[in-house]
């Protein structure tokens, strides 16, 4: 059975999650987050989206974003799959990364915008990365990090 086609236009509001093969870590250091949000960032450097909230789990992550100039599945498929391959080589391994495509869950309503900003940078929080508000405050690998304004970016 064919796979559903994507709304992918530019104004779209997609929460998008990928998640490790297998569910397996697809962030093992510092290095590997570093990579991911400098390559996020220069997308939204280069028009290609807004990111609105964003957070990386050590198994899986999480981007609100809008498109702009570019398809998601242009942008989608730079983020992933230059960050795949330096993965690979960084860590000496060889084969796929993610667990088949990225998810794209099109955000149309502005009561759901408030509740999924909330939903991403909270959610390390429920899944034990961080124990407390505190911490999550203090946690450098999600926007709410920026949002508190511990500092805008990595590179």
């Amino acid at each position: 059975m064919p796979r559903a086609a994507r709304l992918d236009a530019p104004g779209v509001l997609p929460h998008v999650l990928g998640r490790g093969i297998e569910k397996r870590k697809i962030f093992l250091d510092d290095p590997d987050r570093v990579d991911f949000i400098n390559r996020l960032g220069r997308l939204a450097k280069e028009d290609s989206m807004d990111v609105y909230a964003w957070s990386i789990m050590p198994n899986h992550f999480h981007i609100l974003c809008k498109t702009k100039k570019r398809p998601l599945s242009f942008s989608m498929r730079k983020l992933l799959t230059g960050y795949a391959v330096n993965f690979n080589k960084r860590h000496r391994r060889h084969g796929h990364l993610f667990q088949n495509r990225y998810k794209s869950i099109v955000c149309q309503e502005d009561a759901y915008l408030a509740e999924l900003v909330r939903y991403i940078h909270l959610n390390l929080l429920r899944g034990g990365v961080v124990k407390d508000l505190r911490e999550l405050r203090d946690y450098p690998w999600s926007g709410h990090f920026a949002l508190m304004g511990k500092k805008e970016g990595r590179e």
